[in-house]
């Protein structure tokens, strides 16, 4: 589990939803799979049955009203490096669960990358071991 037990825990897991969420919406198509993805991320970085729906709520309503993505990425950064490896892995899923990722899509995760501090070959490797995954 990725953030201490807290009364800002919530807050903390719809920060980290709205920057998925933002993944997702930024090809113009929120679908079905992708909001599937998020909320499995999200138990797995410490949501539970009871709270998963508020934390995903509260997290397209951060997006929403947001005009950056620093907001969202602030949670995200001061995680410990296999944490924020893995949330890395899970914006790739969203971007590659159509099969493709689109200009918007890579330009966001050019952006993230130097925003949350990994490095661009590492980045690169992410990138390519979820397609690989993903695209068989």
């Amino acid at each position: 589990m990725f953030f201490k037990k807290d009364k800002n825990e919530n807050n903390d897991l719809s920060k980290v939803a709205a920057l998925l969420i933002h993944a997702a919406k930024i090809d113009e198509n929120f679908s079905k799979s992708e909001e599937t993805i998020i909320k499995q991320a999200l138990l797995q970085i410490g949501a539970n049955d009871e709270n998963l729906e508020k934390i995903f709520l509260d997290g397209k309503k951060i997006e929403e009203n947001s005009n950056q993505i620093l907001e969202f990425t602030k949670e995200v950064k001061n995680m410990k490096e296999n944490d924020k490896i893995k949330i890395v892995e899970t914006l790739w899923k969203i971007i590659y669960s159509n099969s493709e990722a689109d200009i918007y899509e890579t330009s966001l995760m050019r952006r993230l990358g130097g925003l949350l501090y990994i490095d661009s070959k590492l980045m690169g490797n992410i990138k390519e071991k979820i397609r690989r995954e993903i695209i068989k």
